[in-house]
């Protein structure tokens, strides 16, 4: 009976298929993105007073993993439709929810990405 041997890896030869931005065109795209007039939105009372009541409606629960967090720094009221700008979508609270950061920064950011709301 012949041995077996294990195939070579191929996984060093893969090239990734997405390329992170060099540093310049990040802070290029940061200081574009920052002067769209619905940033400032995120920056006022207003705003400050909604995200606290869905923390509080949503007994600081994430929508998407469920993980209790007690720590309000670590939530973040997000938008279940993006809203891309429409001051309607955004300040709708019934469009609003709460995510843990590692929910909202990974998991739904790759749905957007991929054109899921």
């Amino acid at each position: 009976m012949g041995r077996l041997t294990s195939l070579p890896s191929r996984l060093g030869s893969l090239r990734p298929r997405l390329a992170s931005l060099p540093v310049g065109d990040r802070q290029a795209y940061d200081r574009n993105r920052d002067q769209q007039a619905w940033r400032r939105w995120y920056k006022t009372s207003r705003w400050q007073k909604l995200r606290w009541s869905i923390l509080v409606r949503d007994l600081f629960t994430c929508g998407m993993c469920g993980k209790l967090e007690p720590d309000t720094s670590q939530l973040v009221a997000d938008h279940r439709r993006p809203h891309r700008g429409d001051e309607r979508l955004f300040w709708d609270e019934r469009n609003l929810w709460c995510l843990c950061k590692p929910c909202h920064d990974s998991t739904k950011q790759r749905q957007e990405a991929r054109g899921h709301p």
